[in-house]
């Protein structure tokens, strides 16, 4: 049975907002819809749900990524024998006199029907750093939360190498944490998660964009009239903090994604959740969850022998039969809940 149109329509926009490869479009589907039925309605739908869709007057992906999407789209139009569409035409003359920038928006459907906007470098590495884009590991962790709200309900939050921000704004969107502490140590991904975490409605406390509290302010505040969550953007860097400033965050929960990726990051993560695991007092350990993609065999495998070698144990999270932010080939990602 041949899907609606609409529905069509609706799977081009969640996959363009996101920026997600244009292999990963349903074109093959729209070619057959096309077939059946060659008229330029179903085109114009696409092109107002993707192109002309508010997030993306917005907050529009990069300049190449919609000339590309629209010369595509015009190719499935001039295919078919049906009435001009110039609105078409009229869009790729509008880009194409835009200047490419360094930086762009991907903006993220949530199943609660709330987006994700994040500004983000259309350059992998960007300022001598990779934090500046939105990895596949954030993607399938937002996805276990998204899957387990429990786990975050009610809990202060750390998030170990926040990046950009897109798991831990997913969360605060849609598992009501108590508090979360995004962390960085990059001052260029500071700003530019402070300046996501902001564009996304939250308003993170005064003065804890760059430094950690150094103790604990003791009993928690009523924070009747404040937002809910409570948002911390705060420069944690995994060689330097220390267990007093750790013990002051209080949390409850500690997330990371795609942290696993270099042996020295490795050596600097393990050594922070032993920090973790003896700064604790009398509190209950923090339950610790890692998400990260296997790109060599070696290094993950290193990752395991250095928390083996810390004594801190792991189990590996069974794996998602899907993502909902992603649409294309699925990445080799491992979610591991580790016990320190």
């Amino acid at each position: 049975m041949a899907e609606p149109r609409g529905g069509l329509a609706l799977r081009f926009q969640r996959r363009f907002l996101a920026a997600r490869p244009l292999r990963s479009l349903p074109w093959l589907e729209l070619e057959q819809s096309l077939r059946t039925a060659p008229d330029s309605a179903l085109l114009a739908d696409i092109l107002h749900k993707t192109i002309f869709h508010p997030l993306c007057v917005k907050y529009p992906p990069s300049a190449k990524y919609r000339r590309c999407f629209l010369t595509e789209l015009i190719k499935k139009h001039e295919s078919m024998a049906a009435e001009p569409l110039d609105e078409l035409y009229d869009a790729l003359a509008d880009i194409l006199k835009e200047e490419e920038s360094a930086h762009c928006y991907k903006s993220y459907l949530l199943p609660t029907g709330a987006w994700v906007s994040l500004a983000e470098s259309t350059a992998l590495i960007s300022g001598g750093t990779t934090g500046l884009v939105t990895w596949e590991a954030a993607l399938h962790l937002a996805q276990w939360a998204l899957d387990n709200p429990g786990v975050f309900q009610d809990r202060t939050i750390l998030e170990l190498g926040s990046g950009i921000g897109f798991t831990g704004i997913a969360i605060c969107k849609t598992c009501q944490p108590r508090t979360f502490i995004f962390s960085d140590c990059h001052p260029r991904v500071l700003r530019q998660l402070g300046e996501n975490v902001r564009l996304n409605g939250f308003i993170p406390e005064p003065d804890g964009i760059w430094s950690i509290p150094a103790e604990s302010q003791g009993q928690e505040v009523e924070r009747d009239n404040c937002q809910n969550p409570k948002v911390i953007v705060a420069e944690l860097d995994w060689g330097s903090v220390t267990e007093e400033q750790l013990l002051g965050l209080r949390a409850d929960v500690v997330i990371a994604a795609d942290g696993v990726y270099d042996p020295e990051i490795i050596l600097a993560l393990t050594g922070m959740l032993q920090k973790l695991s003896t700064s604790r007092a009398d509190r209950k350990a923090p339950e610790v969850f890692i998400a990260f993609t296997i790109r060599n065999p070696d290094t993950y495998q290193l990752f395991q022998a250095e928390l083996d070698k810390a004594g801190i144990r792991w189990q590996i999270i069974p794996a998602q039969s899907s993502c909902h932010f992603l649409y294309d080939v699925q990445p080799d990602v491992t979610i591991l809940k580790l016990f320190i």
